[in-house]
């Protein structure tokens, strides 16, 4: 029997690793810049309770080279200082710009609806969608556009640096490199447009103006959570493509800084993700198997077993569970104690998505930013 379940543990946990290594070399950075064209640039930051950090994501939007660039804030109806604080660096400086959110209307995210009116309020073609807590490096809008020009992708998506402080941070926010890497081949993302093959990052979004709004912008996407997945299913819903490209090194950003929003913003985007019934019952026993019962096995073959066949197996195991976490946390950056914790993580994360999806299934509704959202 214990072969069995090793063998199980083997076949499960090898797929991911593969997948890691074969998008790696698709998922790459931006090319560099070519400075013979200086793209105009409209940087869209929805900031709503902002004051610890919006003017940090300002500065550094500011200081893009090698671009023309405006920095749109939209104040959405903030309890604490983040609209007057815009307001001063605005004060003599025309590439920034404060602009108030109407009310919400019914039925609308909060983000999608001031995403909607930050696009109404760009000045040019390009507008790039960037959360309040990420910070440009000099060079990541330009680049961005000419990874978009060059994959021909109406929508391309950004991942940067995840930068970590808790413990939960460390456990949990790597997971995204490991879920998109391991279960998304990105060389068949590229050649389909497929809503199948949707993916992105919320916190940093590229689109053009005339493709945005011929496929509804985020207008089509209002009740939704979670657009980094819900945006590029729209977009190739209408026969759109959409592209990821990494990012480490040319933004940073921090989400959450301690556990009780690690596991609310992680809850809040599940049922729009892995948080399904069939789905998540596929992950929870494709994960469990592969990535935990590893674990598990070791201990107790070495333990109580003396077969060094059995032994041996399950070292392999073990390393192949915590190949693809730790070929991420290289060529990411990404925590060593997060890394080393790895089955603890995935542990947490379906623990997330079950909770999730208990709470969609009793009416529950999620909230974020002091709003209550329930599920469509």
């Amino acid at each position: 029997m214990i072969w069995y379940v090793l063998g199980a543990c083997i076949l499960a946990a090898t797929p991911p690793v593969l997948m890691m290594v074969s998008n790696l070399r698709q998922f790459v950075p931006p090319p560099p810049i070519d400075t013979k064209n200086t793209p105009e640039i409209s940087i869209l930051i929805p900031a709503r309770n902002e004051e610890s950090g919006i003017e940090a994501a300002i500065r550094s939007a500011l200081a893009t080279e090698n671009a023309c660039v405006e920095v749109v804030v939209l104040d959405d109806h903030s309890e604490d200082n983040t609209a007057s604080i815009v307001s001063n660096l605005s004060t003599g400086n025309p590439r920034v710009r404060l602009e108030k959110a109407p009310a919400l209307p019914p039925g609308w995210c909060g983000k999608q609806h001031a995403c909607h009116v930050l696009s109404e309020r760009a000045s040019y073609d390009y507008m790039l969608f960037q959360d309040a807590d990420v910070r440009l490096e000099k060079d990541c809008a330009p680049r961005m556009v000419a990874f978009m020009e060059k994959s021909g992708a109406q929508l391309v998506s950004g991942i940067p640096w995840q930068e970590t402080g808790t413990w939960s941070e460390k456990m949990l926010i790597p997971l995204i490199h490991f879920i998109l890497l391991c279960f998304l081949p990105i060389s068949r993302m590229r050649l389909s447009n497929s809503p199948a093959f949707a993916a992105g990052c919320g916190q940093l979004f590229l689109a053009k103006k005339q493709s945005y709004k011929q496929m509804g912008g985020h207008a089509s996407i209002k009740q939704s959570l979670h657009d980094g997945i819900t945006l590029p299913r729209a977009y190739r819903q209408n026969g759109m493509m959409t592209d990821l490209c990494d990012v480490t090194n040319l933004a940073r950003c921090r989400m959450y800084r301690n556990f009780g929003q690690v596991w609310s913003g992680l809850a809040k985007n599940a049922t729009e993700g892995m948080a399904r019934p069939f789905l998540l019952t596929f992950f929870t026993i494709f994960l469990f198997t592969g990535q935990i019962i590893p674990f598990g096995m070791l201990a107790y073959i070495w333990y109580f077993e003396t077969c060094w066949g059995l032994k041996l197996l399950s070292v392999v195991a073990v390393s192949l569970a915590y190949s693809a976490r730790f070929i991420a946390k290289v060529t990411f950056r990404q925590s060593l104690f997060g890394a080393l914790m790895h089955p603890l993580g995935i542990l947490m994360l379906l623990a997330i998505q079950w909770y999730s999806l208990f709470r969609q299934g009793i009416g529950r509704p999620s909230g974020w930013k002091g709003r209550a959202y329930h599920g469509s």
